[in-house]
């Protein structure tokens, strides 16, 4: 049996699941316009834990979504997340945060996935995964054109989901593109990548795991 923390707070939404051998028991999550993440996660952590009467005693591991996503949230929940490990001495594990989202979707609903976080002006960051959620195109951003993806919208039906989609909404023409704009990161998602992960004694480096930003941050002037 493995009992594991998961927590998301790569975009907007922070969300915190507890789950059993890859079952979610209880998720706190709320998803605001501003950041909360600082005033919300060790909150959230709680309420979750006291739902299903546990403690942090309980815990076999702790999961973060890793990124990429917002700067802030991700260092956010990635400097909690060490901070519980190594207080606790349990295994950090880290999901790739486009992966999550993509297994928001059933299997075999389309023939490729493509989950997309809104960047700046019409960037995004994605992944490409097949209809069994097994990524088949490396984490990037880029800029979106009418030519975008194009090449798996010629072969199936292809599903965009998540913030970035509306913008790829206004720009992908093509009869075999499908959008879900209402799509965001969660924690509920986490909890069977984590578990698989835990079985396999897939952890990371507590003293020296870092988000996975995809690009360096920049400072917006005002």
């Amino acid at each position: 049996m493995a009992v594991i923390l998961n927590l998301e707070t790569a975009t907007t939404n922070c969300s915190v699941s507890v789950g059993e051998n890859g079952n979610i028991l209880a998720l706190k999550e709320d998803n605001t316009p501003n950041y909360s993440h600082s005033e919300q996660l060790h909150v959230f952590i709680k309420n979750a834990l006291d739902t299903v009467s546990l403690s942090f005693s309980d815990l076999d591991a702790i999961a973060v979504s890793k990124g990429p996503g917002s700067y802030t949230g991700l260092r956010i929940g990635v400097s909690a997340v060490k901070g519980l490990c190594f207080a606790l001495d349990i295994p950090l594990i880290s999901i790739a945060t486009l992966e999550s989202m993509a297994h928001q979707v059933g299997t075999g609903t389309s023939d490729f996935i493509i989950p997309v976080l809104d960047a700046r002006r019409m960037e995004v960051y994605s992944a490409v995964f097949d209809s069994n959620f097994n990524q088949i195109r490396e984490t990037k951003a880029e800029i979106i054109t009418e030519n975008s993806f194009s090449r798996y919208a010629e072969t199936g039906k292809t599903l965009l989901l998540g913030p970035g989609a509306q913008k790829c909404h206004e720009v992908l023409k093509h009869t075999h593109f499908d959008f879900m704009n209402d799509v965001i990161p969660s924690a509920k998602e986490m909890g069977k990548l984590s578990y698989l992960k835990y079985q396999k004694s897939d952890f990371e480096d507590v003293a020296y795991f870092e988000p996975y930003y995809l690009k360096d941050f920049v400072v917006q002037g005002k």
